[in-house]
């Protein structure tokens, strides 16, 4: 009896260790969520009015005077970056430094190298694909190089990031885990740019966008993609374009100032690369 008592004891003693350990150990969703940033009411709702003036912002960018694009551009990132910063505290703490740099321009490169194959693609096989590309590029001629890629690199391409992986992606990792959550926000990325009426934009930026979403997604911290979306932008807008960049005209017609693209700077760049 006693012999019987002690081992029931022992196998009692066993089950509680194990359990303890168990409910130490956190599984692999559940430590992704621990160390997200806090989402609080106030995200959520800059969430959705971000999403609803992104829209309108982006339609009127890219559709209003043509002459006032970049100026258009930039306060649509001052809107929607400072937004960001203003619902989420741990953007306030973005930082880059040298691991930053080195991933974010690494990072850069690899789209480069997409958007080489993606850009021939586009202008032999996607019905007006050179004629969009080309007209993206026209925008570069409306303002001198340097003023571009200064607002470029201190106010387009860090506002779509804060913006679009910062706060919106990471609303939706929140709610609906982080793959699936990614997925969405690329999506959303996207869908912005229907407005612009460029298909070969959209497509651009449906491509970066699915870029930078899965490296946020896979734990690439903000400063990173802020360097790499900047970096993109600049190289593939201003520096090294992938292929044609004069605009054409329809046969007897000249060139119409219409809009082209979405509201955010870099994906300007995206999609104008060629």
């Amino acid at each position: 009896m006693r012999l019987g008592s002690e081992r029931s004891k022992a196998n009692g003693r066993s089950k509680t260790i194990g359990r303890s350990k168990t409910a130490g150990r956190a599984r692999p969703n559940e430590r992704w969520q621990v160390e997200r940033p806090a989402t609080s009411g106030l995200s959520n709702v800059a969430f959705t009015i971000g999403l609803a003036a992104a829209v309108p912002a982006f339609a009127a960018t890219f559709r209003g005077p043509r002459d006032r694009f970049w100026s258009r551009m930039t306060a649509t990132g001052l809107l929607l970056g400072g937004l960001a910063l203003f619902s989420m505290p741990s953007l306030r703490r973005t930082r880059i430094g040298r691991t930053e740099a080195a991933l974010g321009l690494a990072s850069a490169a690899a789209l480069y190298v997409t958007f080489e194959l993606g850009d021939r693609f586009a202008r032999s096989y996607v019905p007006g694909g050179d004629r969009q590309i080309r007209e993206i590029y026209s925008l570069r001629e409306l303002r001198p190089r340097g003023e571009t890629a200064l607002r470029l690199v201190t106010i387009i391409g860090p506002a779509e990031e804060l913006f679009w992986r910062g706060l919106v992606q990471e609303v939706l990792m929140r709610r609906h885990g982080r793959w699936r959550g990614a997925a969405m926000a690329a999506v959303a990325y996207s869908a912005v740019h229907v407005t612009t009426g460029n298909f070969t934009l959209m497509g651009a930026a449906g491509v970066a966008g699915a870029h930078w979403c899965a490296l946020y997604a896979a734990g690439v911290p903000i400063g990173a993609l802020i360097v790499s979306h900047c970096a993109w932008d600049v190289w593939i807008f201003l520096v090294q374009p992938t292929g044609e960049v004069t605009a054409i005209a329809s046969a007897g017609e000249p060139l119409v100032d219409r809009g082209v693209g979405p509201a955010v700077g870099p994906l300007v760049a995206g999609s104008v690369r060629g």
